[in-house]
C-alpha cells in the first residue's frame, strides 16, 4: 500500500514518464493554460509538505481545511497536505490547525494559522495581506522540492483513512470506465470530499492524465478535446 494518498498519485508517474502531463489547467475567464507534469506538480506538492511542517510544525494527526476553487495551487496543496501526512477537510473548519484559502475566501476562514493562494497563473503572491497572514505562493518557493513521506495509514480526508480514500478512487475510476493512459477532460468541480474523490484523484489513481476547465466556455472544448488529445470527457 502506498505511503500516502499523494503517493498513490504520483508513484506511477514519477516511475514510467514524470515528464509526462498530469494536470492540464484552464480558466477560460482569464485564458490561462497551466500544465504540470507529473515531476512539476511533484516539485510543488513538497515543497507545499516541507512548509506545512517547517513553517506551522504540522505532521500526521493534524488536520488542515482547504477551502479553495478548482486551480492548479489547489491540487498542489491537497496532494502537499497528504504527503506531509495531515488529514484534509474540505471548506472552512474551526477544528483545523490551518487552512489554505483563496483570497475571496479568506473572510470565512476559521482556522489559527491561514495560508491565501493567489491563484495567479505565475503562481505570483498575494500583496497587502494583514500580518499574520501567510502568502502562499513566496513562503512555498522558498522550501524545498523534495519530500520523504512517513507511512501515513490514519486518516487522509475527512475523518476517511488512506487506504478507505485510495480505495474509493480506485472504485470511482472503474465507475467512469477510466483507463491507463486517457486523458480526461473535465469541468467538474472539487468543492466537496466526494468531488475531490471523484473528479481529481480518480483520474489519477486510474492512471490518466486529467486536463481540468475553469470557467469553461462550451465554444472552446471540442478544439480543445482535440488539441489535448482528450479520450474521456466529463462535463
Amino acid at each position: 500500500m502506498p505511503a500516502t494518498v499523494t503517493d498513490a498519485v504520483l508513484a506511477h508517474a514519477l516511475r514510467t514518464d514524470p515528464a509526462q502531463p498530469l494536470l492540464t489547467f484552464y480558466d477560460d475567464a482569464t485564458g490561462e493554460r497551466t500544465e504540470l507534469s507529473a515531476l512539476t506538480l511533484a516539485n510543488w506538492a513538497a515543497k507545499t509538505a516541507n512548509m506545512i511542517r517547517d513553517e506551522f510544525g504540522l505532521s500526521s494527526g493534524d488536520a488542515i481545511a482547504v477551502d479553495a476553487p478548482v486551480h492548479w495551487q489547489t491540487a498542489a496543496v491537497l496532494l502537499g497536505s497528504w504527503w506531509a501526512g495531515t488529514e484534509v477537510r474540505i471548506g472552512p473548519d474551526a477544528d483545523a490547525a490551518l487552512a489554505f484559502v483563496s483570497h475571496e475566501r479568506l473572510d470565512d476562514a476559521q482556522a489559527p494559522e491561514l495560508a491565501v493562494l493567489s491563484l495567479d497563473p505565475f503562481a505570483l503572491g498575494v500583496r497587502d495581506l494583514p500580518v499574520g497572514i501567510t502568502d502562499f505562493a513566496s513562503t512555498v518557493r522558498i522550501h524545498g522540492d523534495r519530500f520523504t513521506p512517513a507511512d501515513a495509514p490514519g486518516t487522509a480526508l475527512a475523518g476517511a483513512a488512506r487506504d478507505a480514500v485510495i480505495a474509493a478512487a480506485t472504485q470511482a475510476a472503474t465507475d467512469t470506465r477510466v483507463e491507463p493512459g486517457a486523458r480526461v477532460l473535465s469541468t467538474r468541480d472539487w468543492a466537496s470530499v466526494d468531488d475531490v474523490i471523484a473528479n481529481l484523484l480518480a483520474p489519477w489513481i486510474g492512471g490518466a492524465s486529467l486536463v481540468q476547465t475553469k470557467n469553461s466556455d462550451p465554444a472552446l472544448q471540442e478544439q480543445r478535446r482535440i488539441a489535448e488529445k482528450v479520450t474521456l470527457s466529463w462535463d
